[in-house]
């Protein structure tokens, strides 16, 4: 008789930062439904209660992009589909930061170190605020 393979475990690291970005995308994207609900209420069908629906979400994408190595111009793709995917991504990156699991950008790479922190390690560390945002990155 076959027998199962252990279930793999999620360290608890893992685990919080799943919760984080789970989190961050409920809160975004639940109060961009109710914005379109409300709209939908008043004006009725249409293309303003379809813009109202990705309002929430393209504000969140273009604040957040920066901090995730990511363009603010990206928050335009939730005008044609994918954007729920980036702003995933996004989510994802942003939970962990100031540390990131990804290579800077070039552009980045003057203001990242590589974390010699025991719990961060193999990721880099941002030193510096980003230049572009005017302020500094979400702990």
């Amino acid at each position: 008789m076959p027998t199962e393979a252990p279930a793999a475990r999620v360290s608890p690291a893992r685990r919080t930062r799943m919760i984080r970005t789970v989190a961050l995308l409920v809160g975004v994207v639940v109060p961009s439904l109710v914005l379109r609900e409300l709209i939908e209420a008043r004006f009725g069908r249409g293309p303003v209660a379809d813009l109202s629906a990705v309002a929430v979400p393209m504000a969140a994408t273009a604040w957040l992009a920066p901090y995730a190595s990511y363009r603010r111009r990206d928050a335009l793709l939730w005008l044609v589909g994918p954007g729920l995917y980036f702003f995933t991504v996004i989510a994802w990156r942003v939970t962990l930061a100031p540390y990131r699991d990804w290579s800077p950008r070039p552009e980045e790479k003057a203001r990242m170190r590589w974390s010699r922190d025991p719990e961060h390690a193999g990721t880099w560390f941002l030193t510096e605020p980003t230049g572009d945002t005017g302020h500094i990155s979400p702990s």
